[in-house]
């Protein structure tokens, strides 16, 4: 079971928000599984059906963790209208990621109820999509 702090999740809702039309993205971080940080991301696609992180954020982002000891442990991004469950696209971005960082988990963020948001997160290794239990604490 992965657990994050509700301001974390409600970080991720605001950032998706603030980012439409588009889809946001951005980075969970911390040490030992523990989510102590989220990095939003500018999406330099710019498009509310996929996403590209900004290298240069990237490597900043990178830079800090490392300094602090924490490793990259997910990345989040959002769905304008569908649901929060990995595209076709992002399952081929996680092949991708996958060499970058084995173990990285992938956070989705529904806006299709703008009232009540869906937050999910999910393993996408080798092609599969493997949802993981999320208890907001």
């Amino acid at each position: 079971m992965v657990q994050i702090k509700q301001k974390f999740i409600d970080e991720m809702v605001a950032h998706s928000k603030a980012d439409l039309p588009n889809e946001c993205c951005g980075i969970l971080a911390g040490p030992d599984g523990q989510v102590m940080k989220t990095y939003p991301m500018s999406n330099v696609e710019a498009s509310p059906f996929r996403f590209s992180m900004d290298p240069v954020e990237l490597v900043q982002v990178d830079s800090e963790a490392g300094e602090n000891d924490w490793e990259l442990l997910a990345i989040y991004h959002s769905h304008t209208g569908s649901e929060a469950y990995p595209s076709d696209t992002d399952v081929r971005i996680a092949a991708g990621t996958a060499g970058l960082w084995p173990d990285v988990r992938y956070v989705l963020v529904s806006l299709m109820d703008m009232n009540n948001p869906v937050v999910r997160i999910f393993e996408i290794s080798d092609g599969r999509v493997i949802e993981e239990p999320l208890e907001v604490v």
